[in-house]
Order: C-alpha cells, then structure tokens, then sequence
C-alpha cells in the first residue's frame, strides 16, 4: 500500500466542485479519498435503467424515493453515485444533505463495461458502509448479483440469479 498518497475527504471534494476544478460534463465520483472516473454511458446500460427505475416505481410508489445516478455520502470519503438510489423519503427531497447509509434501502449498479469494479471496489465500500442490500445488473451476462449481510469485511450473501427469476428487495418482500 502506497502511504504517500493524500486522500480527498467529501467536503473538499464539493470545494473542488464549486470552484469550478471539474468540467461540468465531466462524470466523476469519490471512491475511498481518490476521485474517480465513471465509464461512458452506453445505449443498453441507459435502456436498462430506464426500465429498473420505471419497474420500482410502479411496484414501490410513494413508499421510497429513487434517486437515478445521485451521489450517496457513505462516508467522510466515500459518495459514489450508483444507477438507482432506493432511499426512504425525505421531506425536502434532501435539499439538505445527499443520502447516507442510514437512509439508503438498496443501490443497483447497471454494468455494461464496469461488472468486475462494481464486483469488487463498490461492493466492498457499500458493505463497509453498512448499505443493507446492494445489487448489479450485469447487462451483457442477463443476470443479477445480489448482495446482503454487509460487513466491514464485505457481504457476507452473494446471489447470482439468472434473467427469468422473481426477486424482492429485503425491505420490501411484498414487492415482486
């Protein structure tokens, strides 16, 4: 492990943003005090949320809200800005302050091109975070990988379920 690196908390990363150091085009996230660069978006990643987002709408309604490619602040050093958001509601729509584990349902990462990152890296830090459930829609492979039992160690559960299979989220087992 490299010791001379200087890690970027979340407050000197908002800084960074309001001066104006990042093009506002420009798709970054903060991952473990190192900004990182978040892959193109591809015709069949965007299909993919479009149609996870509408399916949670209609089964969840007014019981959550979903946040679509929106920063999580999972820690001092940590605010990924995962596909889809499942959050408890907020009165204000977190006018406030972004999302924190504590408020988070579930994250899905759609992967196109970034399956093994968000198999390793993001699911990693979602665990250590304490986000309770956490799954990825591998577009190219048609499965999902669902994660639950997050530890600082990582998810202690791990499913791999093929495209014909009926889940429910965990806080949500009427929701088919």
């Amino acid at each position: 492990m490299l010791t001379n690196i200087r890690l970027i908390n979340v407050k000197e990363y908002h800084q960074m943003a309001e001066t104006g150091i990042f093009h506002p085009e420009e798709r970054l996230e903060l991952i473990a005090g190192q900004i990182v660069r978040m892959s193109a978006k591809g015709t069949a990643h965007e299909s993919a949320i479009t149609r996870t987002e509408r399916l949670l709408r209609q089964r969840l309604g007014d019981k959550v809200l979903l946040r679509i490619q929106s920063p999580v602040q999972l820690d001092d050093y940590s605010e990924p800005e995962p596909d889809i958001s499942v959050v408890k509601p907020n009165l204000l729509d977190y006018d406030d302050h972004h999302p924190n584990a504590s408020e988070v349902f579930l994250l899905i990462e759609i992967a196109d091109s970034s399956l093994k990152y968000d198999r390793e890296v993001k699911a990693n830090i979602y665990a250590k975070s304490g986000i309770i459930e956490y799954w990825i829609l591998d577009v190219n492979g048609r499965k999902l990988y669902m994660y639950c039992l997050p530890s600082p160690d990582g998810y202690h559960s791990e499913s791999i379920l093929a495209e014909d299979v009926t889940i429910s989220p965990l806080a949500f087992g009427d929701c088919a």
